[in-house]
């Protein structure tokens, strides 16, 4: 066990933060990701909140000053010219004041709110600050359902791989290879020039990535249209869980700060959310699994995803099944949780979401785990988290067997849950 000195990481995680802080928006690291990322910033707010939290507000707000008229809050936000990233804001063409992407990520930004109120306390000030935005969050979780469930079954689709924040995930490979490559704009990447390309997405990937950005674009990015007409249409349950677990949350501000109407909606919703889920459990892989809509098909594919809906709050006994289902990858991983089963031969300890630990997902699925009563490996999860940081720094992401960084170097969201982490632990 390495040892940790947890006010040096505490006093480190905080300058990664402002290291990347631009001001009202922060970006996940300098160089590999110049721009302001949905999910990022939500993650990014909850770590601000433990040293600023009025630079925390503002960075909720900045992301929901570009909310689409239709309700959706977009992926990416180019708040400033940079060709250092692909594909920027000329091949998105959102047709946005500033320019925007054309998808969504996981959709935090509920927990991210009543996170920053428990934090502001009763400040008057912060209230209205959160009233600000419970409207703007609920209009993002309505045309979720509106959108991305069309036959209003409880469950969202992701319509790009991208749009799941696991871009390379091994769950969606079948799928994906429906997806035409032909006829894709000749292109330069960006991210393999600042990350090793073997632990990046390959061309293959990027191509089919890229002939989806170009037929949504197409179709004027109607999004009463885009899940039909995509080829690639995935129910991811980690995505699913998010969206409850906000959509929980978003109830909990609402109700506190009498939207009762709001409330209600969101507790509903989160309800069946919830209860939808237990359609993609397996009791063989002992966590939920994807479903391809166009199939109608559980996909056999046991990744974080499944095990990153204990965040929902899911049944007692499906919490305990998950936590059996990682004390299992502990047995072959010195770093727990790795993004893909290390029992599965498609496993690949160092490439993007095929393998590696991040950080991130520890705390959403450590969070779930406590909410759960499994209290002793929510404490592993983070133990190990911690260890990481220790060995290795502020990466993006992690190989679950050696500890090696992966990715970016100063990552922000990394720094922003490590935060939450050592607060939890002084909280014991």
């Amino acid at each position: 066990m390495t040892s940790i000195d947890t006010t040096q990481v505490q006093h480190h995680a905080i300058s990664v933060l402002r290291e990347n802080d631009r001001g009202s928006y922060t970006v996940p690291t300098k160089g590999l990701y110049p721009f302001q990322w949905n999910w990022d910033s939500c993650f990014t707010a909850i770590g601000q909140a433990h040293y600023d939290i009025d630079r925390a507000w503002t960075e909720m707000e900045t992301l929901f000053a570009h909310q689409w008229a239709d309700g959706m809050v977009p992926h990416i936000i180019f708040h400033v010219e940079d060709d250092g990233y692909f594909p920027g804001a000329d091949v998105w063409r959102s047709g946005k004041a500033v320019p925007t992407s054309g998808i969504t990520q996981p959709p935090v930004a509920g927990f991210a709110l009543e996170r920053l109120l428990q934090k502001s306390g009763a400040d008057e000030a912060a209230r209205s600050r959160a009233e600000g935005l419970i409207g703007a969050i609920d209009r993002w979780h309505e045309w979720f359902y509106a959108c991305r469930d069309p036959r209003g079954e409880g469950l969202v689709a992701i319509i790009h791989p991208w749009e799941s924040g696991r871009d390379n995930s091994i769950d969606w490979d079948e799928a994906f290879a429906r997806v035409p490559t032909e006829g894709v704009a000749p292109y330069t990447r960006r991210d393999t020039q600042h990350a090793d390309p073997a632990h990046r997405p390959t061309k293959e990937q990027y191509d089919r990535y890229l002939w989806l950005v170009q037929h949504f674009r197409d179709l004027a990015w109607d999004n009463t249209k885009l899940h039909d007409a995509s080829p690639f249409q995935i129910v991811d349950p980690g995505f699913n869980a998010i969206l409850v677990r906000s959509c929980d949350a978003l109830a909990n501000v609402a109700a506190q700060l009498g939207h009762i109407e709001i409330a209600a909606r969101n507790r509903a919703l989160a309800q069946k959310g919830r209860e939808a889920l237990e359609r993609l459990w397996s009791d063989r892989h002992g966590q939920y699994l994807c479903l391809d809509r166009t199939t109608g098909q559980l996909i056999d594919s046991p990744s974080i995803g499944g095990i990153l809906t204990v965040f929902a709050g899911i049944p007692r006994a499906r919490a305990a099944a998950i936590c059996a289902t990682i004390e299992k990858e502990e047995s072959k991983a010195r770093f727990i949780v790795p993004s893909h089963s290390v029992f599965d031969s498609r496993f690949d300890a160092k490439r993007y979401w095929r393998g590696p630990v991040w950080l991130v997902v520890n705390y959403m699925i450590a969070s779930g785990l406590e909410a759960s009563g499994q209290t002793a490996m929510a404490r592993r999860i983070i133990a190990s988290s911690l260890e990481l940081i220790a060995l290795s720094g502020f990466a993006e992401y992690y190989d679950p067997i050696d500890g090696e960084a992966l990715g970016g170097k100063t990552f922000t969201w990394t720094a922003a849950v490590v935060l939450e982490f050592i607060a939890h632990q002084d909280a014991q």
